[in-house]
Formats: structure tokens, C-alpha cells, sequence
């Protein structure tokens, strides 16, 4: 049985308990979302390749690829192909028909209502880096809802590396819209000198609260919504009858459903959120000159 990003298979929904009795573990489960050094495939598993892991002094990276890895590769790839074949048909025709007007719905969409009220016309330059964040965390969504995929926002680390580059974006921003001398100005908090210690670090606190929560928020919404699938196909073993499984299929087919609008939402909240923290960066500079006009 496949659903989204997991093949359930019965054999993988039933242990032995220490009394020897077969039974349903909820913990299997977790196993169908959680990264692995295998794809599945319909019939088989395919084995990824292991590379040696590269020593630096204490520190041990391996660069196997994962499932989660493979997935957020082809997403790349997938959102570079669009890309390409969407500037393609613009120049043979500048009226937009089919899959490219839908596109262009997608970009205008990302900066009139999303760039520009955030970041006024300064955002305009910051549009190419919006919408390749909107359309590659899509994509990645996207692909948990096909069968035998994986969604690669569903693993913590990609998500905290989006959230990473969401942060120095919206530090470079700041920077290039205040000047660094007013950047570094803006973490005093305007108090006097005597709370500099306390405010600093809580300023700087603040800085790293936001890429925090862009990062969980993703996370938890794209793991979570794949589990509760998952819990409802597997009353089907737990109860050991197929009477409740119109009731478990109807339930996670709306769950599904459900989970396609998640996949768009989540992705445009990234972005949108993206941009209103970069944007409060580059007001800064001027609440804080219209305060003291008025002072």
C-alpha cells in the first residue's frame, strides 16, 4: 500500500512482543519518514552508493547520498528544467499560454504580494531569491506526495540550511539598506549606553529567533502531516480487520488532499515570512530617522 512519500508494507507493521503474540507498533511508522541510505522502489529497494568519510583533525564528514539528498537533488534539477523551458517559451512568444501563464501567475504573484509590500521597490532585486525559495521548497514538498517519494523538508537539516540562507539574506539585506555603521547601531535598541549589556544580547537573540522558527515551522508541518497519513492506514493492521479500512483510506485520502494545499502553503509562508524579516531590516533605518526628526 502506497502513500505519498511511504510504502506501507503489513510485514513492516507487525513485530513480536515479548510474549511471542504479533502485534501493531505505532514506532514502525516513523521509519517511512525518517532519512535512509535506501530508496524504495516498486518490488525493491535500491541501495545508495557509501563513500568513505573525509577526516579533518576530530571532525568526520560523510558525504554519502540519503534519500532526502537524492530528493533534494532532483528537486534542483526539476526547478532548474522549469526554469529553463519557462524563459524558453517566453522568447518565441511573449503572451504567456498553458503551463508558462501559470508560471507567470506564480512570479507576479510572489512579487506584488509578496517582495513589494514587504520590502517597497528595494525588493525588486531580491525577487530572483524569492521565488527560487518558493519553487524549490514547493517542489521538495511536492515530491513526499508522489509514490515512492521522499519530502526532503520533512528532515530538519535541509530545513535549517534554508533557514540558514534566509538568514544571511536578511542580514545582507539589512546591511545594504542601513549601512553597517546603522546595522550595528540598531542591536543597542536606542537605550543608553548603561543597558547596552543587556540589550545586545537580546537583540542578537532576536536575530537568530527568526530563522529558528522558519525552520521548525517547516519542519513540523511537512513531518507531521506524512505521520497522521501514516497513523490512519495503520488502524487497519491494528485492529486486524478490513471493516475499518473505508473509514482509514477515506479519512487519509482527505489527509492527503489536505496535504497538497500544505505542501503550497508552507512554501509560500517560508518565502512570505523571508521577506517580511528582511523587509523590518530595512525599515529600521528609517523609523529610526523619522523618531528622531520628531524628537
Amino acid at each position: 500500500m502506497t502513500m505519498g512519500q511511504a510504502t506501507i508494507k503489513p510485514d513492516t507493521l507487525i513485530h513480536h512482543s515479548t510474549h511471542g503474540e504479533e502485534g501493531f507498533s505505532f514506532t514502525h511508522l516513523l521509519e517511512h519518514v525518517k532519512d535512509s541510505r535506501e530508496i524504495e522502489l516498486p518490488g525493491t529497494h535500491l541501495e545508495l552508493p557509501r563513500f568513505d568519510p573525509i577526516h579533518i583533525g576530530s571532525l568526520t564528514i560523510d558525504l554519502s547520498p540519503t534519500k532526502h539528498v537524492v530528493f533534494l537533488l532532483l528537486a534542483a534539477i526539476v526547478l532548474i528544467t522549469i526554469a529553463i523551458l519557462t524563459a524558453r517559451r517566453y522568447k518565441k512568444s511573449l503572451v504567456p499560454t498553458g503551463f508558462t501563464n501559470l508560471m507567470e501567475i506564480l512570479v507576479l504573484f510572489i512579487r506584488d504580494e509578496v517582495a513589494l509590500p514587504s520590502m517597497g521597490h528595494t525588493g525588486v532585486k531580491y525577487v530572483p531569491f524569492l521565488l527560487t525559495t518558493f519553487f524549490f521548497i514547493l517542489i521538495m514538498n511536492l515530491a513526499g506526495l508522489v509514490p515512492y517519494g521522499a519530502t526532503a523538508t520533512g528532515n530538519i537539516a535541509v530545513t535549517a540550511g534554508l533557514a540558514t540562507i534566509a538568514f544571511f539574506m536578511i542580514q545582507l539585506s539589512a546591511i545594504r539598506a542601513q549601512g553597517l555603521k546603522h546595522y550595528l547601531a540598531h542591536l543597542t535598541g536606542g537605550v543608553h549606553w548603561a543597558l547596552w549589556p543587556i540589550m545586545i544580547p537580546i537583540e542578537i537573540l532576536g536575530l537568530f529567533t527568526k530563522p529558528f522558527a522558519l525552520c521548525m515551522r517547516l519542519f513540523a508541518n511537512m513531518t507531521g502531516g506524512h505521520i497522521v497519513i501514516l497513523s490512519l492506514i495503520g488502524l487497519i493492521f491494528l485492529f486486524k480487520s478490513f471493516i475499518v479500512a473505508p473509514i482509514s483510506v477515506l479519512f487519509a485520502l482527505a489527509i492527503y488532499m489536505l496535504e497538497l494545499f500544505v505542501a503550497f502553503l508552507q512554501a509560500y509562508v517560508f518565502t512570505m515570512l523571508t521577506s517580511l524579516f528582511m523587509g523590518l531590516g530595512m525599515q529600521v533605518e528609517h523609523s529610526t530617522e523619522t523618531h528622531e526628526s520628531h524628537s
